[in-house]
Parts: structure tokens; sequence; C-alpha cells
């Protein structure tokens, strides 16, 4: 069985780009984020040509998540308990956003997250992006206890470079959002209940990104961040037996600014 996680950056920008990555890469389930459309704007017959079935969330042209596979899709399960949500104004009351999905696919529990962007050490989305992630890892702690045996996966864009070689160079970073200890200690929050980044093993850094900005460059410069990651539970993780970056799904015209992760499972 092979998983994946990938932002892409508007699907109906690249649903042809995602149709034919899924077919050429031969991966059985894909966790999308940052879809950008309402459910009924989402082009499910594209993905149900190949053989996919969809389960997606999305509220406005912003955020937006999704569950895609061809090998099952049940119990699909729209935000984790507790998940918190966000509002601009403190006097207007938060709302949930589309950014968390979950199915059964294959006899894996596979979650689609976009964890919030935090956009700047002053900006009060930081302090949801923490809150966000804390109530993640109570949520996982609970599945952990409930089923030790569960296998369960942890997808998506985490918006966090938890380690220093996670992108080109710090001190471009200095007094950003993504690579603070706060932020740090939240992802590696998640990890100590149990779940394990199941790619970096196989993708060591540095300079294994999954992210380069539109702007300046980046790509061809190689000047990239890594904050997209697939966490599993030990049960789950047990079975990786290889994970990549396609780095090439990158390139090109139109290309989405992050690139697939991929797992492969016994």
């Amino acid at each position: 069985m092979r998983i994946a996680t990938w932002n892409v950056n508007s699907v109906r920008a690249r649903v042809d780009r995602a149709v034919a990555w899924l077919q050429r890469s031969d991966v059985d389930v894909v966790a999308l984020q940052e879809t950008k459309c309402k459910d009924a704007q989402f082009p499910y017959e594209a993905f149900r040509e190949v053989g996919y079935e969809v389960a997606h969330v999305g509220l406005s042209q912003w955020n937006g998540v999704a569950v895609v596979s061809r090998v099952g899709l049940e119990d699909v399960e729209v935000g984790f308990p507790g998940q918190p949500g966000w509002s601009s104004s403190p006097e207007v009351e938060a709302a949930t956003e589309a950014r968390a999905i979950g199915a059964t696919c294959g006899g894996v529990r596979v979650w689609s997250l976009y964890v919030p962007n935090g956009r700047s050490l002053e900006d009060p989305h930081l302090a949801y992006k923490l809150e966000w992630l804390a109530a993640l890892r109570a949520a996982g702690a609970d599945w952990m206890s409930a089923d030790p045996q569960a296998q369960i996966a942890l997808c998506g864009d985490w918006n966090v470079a938890p380690q220093d070689d996670d992108v080109w160079d710090m001190s471009v970073f200095e007094g950003s959002t993504h690579v603070t200890q706060p932020e740090r200690d939240a992802f590696h929050a998640v990890v100590d209940t149990g779940f394990a980044d199941v790619v970096r093993p196989h993708a060591p850094g540095p300079g294994t990104y999954t992210y380069w900005d539109y702007k300046q460059l980046r790509f061809p410069r190689r000047e990239g961040m890594r904050i997209d990651f697939a966490l599993c539970s030990p049960a789950l993780a047990d079975r990786v037996t290889g994970a990549s970056i396609d780095r090439e799904e990158r390139k090109g015209k139109g290309a989405s600014d992050h690139a697939p992760v991929i797992v492969d499972l016994a």
C-alpha cells in the first residue's frame, strides 16, 4: 500500500496534474491540503474516472482538505475532537475551519491536516496555531490510549520546520514563525505521544525539502523548507518499507509550491 500527502495549492487549478500524478506514482491514498474550494466545487468526477473516491471538506476559497482513496473510504470524520476554531475579531465567535478530515482507507486511518500558518510572532494566529497543535496532540494521545495497535497516519502540511536543517538558512527565518521553539515543541509533543516521522529516515536532510516559495527563484536555488510530514502510529510505522519526497512534481508550469510526500507500507 502506498499513501501520500500533498499540499496541492488549489485542486481546481491543478486537477489534471493531480490525477496524472496519482496514476504515474501508483499511490493508493493521498491526503490533500489547501484545496481552496467549497465541497460543491471540488472536481470529484476527475478522480472517480481513474478509480478514486474522495472525502472533502471546504468552506470557502481558503484552506480545504481531502482524503482521496482507491482502497476504500470509510468512517469519514470532519475535524478531530477538540479542534479549536478561529476568528479574526474578538467580537466574532470562533468558527472551525476546514483544516482536518479523517477516513479509514484499506485499514489505515488517514488524516489530512492543514495546520494554521501562524503568520507572524505578533499575530493572534500564532496562538491559534499552538492551540490547534495542542488539541491535535490530545486527540492523538486519546486515539493511542484507546487502541495502542491502531494504524493511524497524521498527514499534511504542518507549517513547522522542526529541525534547523529543515530550512535552507536559519538566519533568514530569524524573528519568523515556523521555526520558533514553541512551534517546534508543539510538533514534538505530537511525536512524543507515539507518532513517528516515518519519512526522515528514508529522506534525511539537510536540503531535503517539501516546500519552495514561488518568489525569488527559491526552487531552482534549492532554498526550501521541510514542513510536510506523515507521522505514523507505532503499529503503522512498523509497516513502513520506504518513503520519498517527489521533488520532480514541483517542477514545470502550474506546479504547486509543495511537493508530494510518499510512504510505502508492507
